[in-house]
């Protein structure tokens, strides 16, 4: 056993010190990606997607699984031999390097396999096909592989008949650090042969120089199930591989595969047991469901509580206004999730410690578990990104004490872009949320609009929680003076378009031009969706972020087809999404929603996900929280559905659901079914708002 150790050992250590790198390969032809078949096929049940390479190799990809101590990013893919390959970047958030910034969670990036160390009568299993790759929240491939073996004294090399089928398994721990890989080999041949899995342990140890406040951390890949097994025709063992990491002289956790494997199964069913979409189209549904995976499974549990992160081996342990407070928060009362929720309402307090009487700006970003801050960018419209998505999150999240203790927040960052309003009425910001990465001028369209849905949504809230009409009057009307000033000040043709400049000297569309139709401004609206689904940005992988430019963000694309159903162009958007999502969910790079291209080589950031789900509830629903437990909605059904269900919607303080059915008149049937409650029935045309009161 000593000597397999040693082999083993050897083998890993090789694998990681060799330059095999996996990457998501597309295929670009200017700005535009060339369409192929799809490489995934849906299952049945809408859960999961499959692909069973053929002809279609070599392919790779990467994948990112996150719990609250471990993200993993697996890098995996099926060279022209058939042959299964992989490494993964495992990153521990709370394990801080030095600097301790925004990128200092310690990250560890093998390819350590266990495999080439398994033996079968003294000799190794070889030539492997894999058969298929299945994601459901968890990674499973099945291979096919020959086996060479000493039978009666004579040697016989690798057969051409397979002889065993193997399975392997990849996910992050739900809640330690530690991630796990489970490796089934079953015997399909016609003989009884004897195996042996090696018992291996790989540990490294951190630079001491490296670590916050001095610390060495020590990692550690484990095999357990190590042994030797006789395996008749038909039979099967299974062993687990970990990896590990602790700060160096502590004990590392001692892992249970069943444990960890059932944590990460019950957090899947909570998925799917909540705010379903049930459509006419399959490939929606699961990109949906899909998208409630990736945006409420990064959540990391910090020393200062929970923190959304967006991921891609770099964002984690820390909060954005943006991603967190605009994008994803406003989701989560939808899902009811209640990691998401409290890190939610952990984003917004700690936040809320940078309100200043002297209204300097807020930070862009608090880093490090929350221990220090990021203002690269200068004032990127944070303040507006804050109070759009604090007063959304307080109402849909039905509860008076959280609306009470975000109130404060709100209120501060409505004040705060009141001050930087320029003399022709719009909000003035350093920058915008791509900071600086395209020109955004001394005053942009991004952070004016914010700030009018903000005010909106103080305007609803101040009414529900009691407060003089004053206070509710002064934001109308503030609301009022912004819209006429972001149509006089933005408005303007642009590419033979009547829709928006992005800033004062823009002369090119740009993608931000779709916020106005989100937050239901109606000047322009038709040139601005004519602009947007134009030759001039729309392009198969989504809406590029400038005219002219190849750059594409995931983000822009999915507010661009929400404010298309929200103005009432739900065939136009529904076309273009089917085709959006298809690529994402059964295409080349898989399952979900992207940050950016090239940037970032379309890292699964995961509050662009919860963007996505946004278009369904905000977009095709039509929601609009109006108080903590109403809200309007404006249900804009593609003319090809006939009917569209939400099912156990857990927002306003509620469980219910929402149904809306097309009638041979073409108006709409809506049902809002509070479970445990009463239901509201009603009959409305397309493009009339609905308000809704469940308690």
């Amino acid at each position: 056993m000593k000597m397999m150790r040693m082999k083993l050992l050897a083998v890993m250590s090789a694998c990681l010190c060799c330059a095999f790198s996996l990457t998501a390969q597309t295929q670009n032809d200017g700005n535009r990606q060339k369409e192929q078949k799809p490489r995934w096929t849906l299952a049945d049940d809408g859960r999961a997607i499959v692909w069973q390479p053929e002809d279609d190799i070599p392919h790779y990809d990467h994948l990112e699984m996150t719990g609250e101590k471990v993200s993993e990013v697996l890098r995996w893919g099926v060279d022209a031999d058939g042959a299964f390959r992989f490494e993964r970047s495992l990153v521990f958030p709370t394990l801080r390097k030095i600097p301790n910034d925004t990128h200092g969670s310690l990250v560890w990036r093998t390819s350590a396999d266990v495999v080439p160390a398994i033996s079968i009568e003294d000799m190794t299993i070889a030539g492997e096909k894999v058969t298929q790759v299945r994601f459901d929240g968890i990674l499973t491939v099945k291979s096919l592989w020959n086996v060479g073996w000493t039978y009666s004294g004579v040697d016989r090399k690798a057969g051409n008949e397979p002889e065993i089928e193997m399975t392997r398994v990849f996910f992050p721990s739900a809640d330690k650090l530690l991630v796990c890989e489970k490796y089934t080999l079953k015997n399909i041949g016609g003989r009884t042969f004897v195996l042996n899995i090696p018992d291996c342990r790989c540990i490294y140890t951190t630079d001491p120089e490296r670590g916050a406040d001095g610390r060495i951390y020590t990692i550690k890949g484990e095999t357990a199930g190590d042994g030797n097994y006789t395996l008749a025709p038909g039979a099967e063992v299974s062993f687990d591989m970990f990896f590990s990491a602790c700060v160096a002289g502590e004990e590392t956790v001692t892992p249970d595969y069943g444990t960890e494997y059932a944590a990460r199964c019950s957090f899947i069913d909570e998925m799917s047991s909540s705010l379903i979409l049930e459509s006419p189209d399959s490939v929606l549904d699961a990109e949906f469901y899909f998208s409630k995976i990736r945006a409420c499974e990064s959540i990391i549990k910090t020393k200062n509580g929970y923190m959304h992160a967006p991921g891609g081996e770099v964002f984690y342990a820390a909060l954005w206004t943006n991603d967190q407070g605009e994008y994803v928060s406003p989701l989560f009362p939808f899902t009811g999730y209640r990691k998401g929720n409290e890190s939610a309402k952990n984003c917004y307090r700690l936040f809320s410690e940078f309100m200043n009487e002297g209204y300097s700006p807020i930070p862009s970003s608090i880093i490090a578990e929350g221990t220090d801050i990021w203002a690269g960018a200068g004032d990127r419209g944070d303040a507006a990104m804050l109070a759009c998505g604090a007063a959304r999150f307080a109402m849909a999240s039905g509860e008076e004490q959280t609306a009470e203790e975000l109130w404060p927040l709100i209120e501060w960052c409505l004040e705060y872009c009141r001050r930087q309003k320029t003399a022709d009425g719009v909000v003035a910001s350093d920058t915008d949320e791509l900071e600086g990465r395209f020109p955004s001028g001394d005053a942009n369209l991004s952070t004016s609009c914010l700030y009018y849905d903000a005010l909106l949504s103080a305007a609803y809230l101040a009414d529900d929680m009691g407060f003089s009409r004053s206070v509710s009057g002064k934001y109308k009307a503030e609301a009022e003076l912004m819209e006429t000033a972001i149509a006089d000040y933005f408005g303007a043709e642009v590419s033979g378009y009547e829709t928006y400049r992005y800033y004062d000297g823009n002369d090119i569309l740009r993608s931000w031009i779709c916020l106005p139709l989100v937050t239901g401004l109606d000047f322009h609206r038709e040139g601005t969706a004519a602009a947007l689904l134009g030759p001039e940005l729309m392009t198969s992988d989504g809406v590029l972020t400038a005219q002219g430019d190849h750059t594409f963000w995931d983000r822009a694309t999915l507010y661009t087809l929400r404010g298309l159903f929200c103005a009432g162009y739900a065939d136009e958007a529904y076309g273009f999404m089917h085709d959006f999502s298809a690529r994402r969910l059964l295409g080349e790079h898989v399952p979900y929603m992207v940050e950016a291209w090239p940037e970032g080589a379309q890292r699964h950031l995961s509050a662009e996900s919860g963007l996505y789900c946004r278009i369904v509830t905000e977009g095709i629903f039509g929601i609009r929280p109006t108080g903590l437990h109403s809200f309007t909605m404006t249900p804009s059904l593609p003319s090809s559905w006939d009917r569209a269900d939400l099912r156990h919607i857990k927002a306003f303080g509620s469980d219910f659901d929402i149904s809306v059915v097309r009638q041979p008149n073409g108006r709409l049937e809506v049902t809002v079914s509070v479970n445990g409650g009463k239901t509201h029935r009603h009959i409305v045309s397309a493009g009339r708002p609905l308000r809704i009161t469940l308690k």
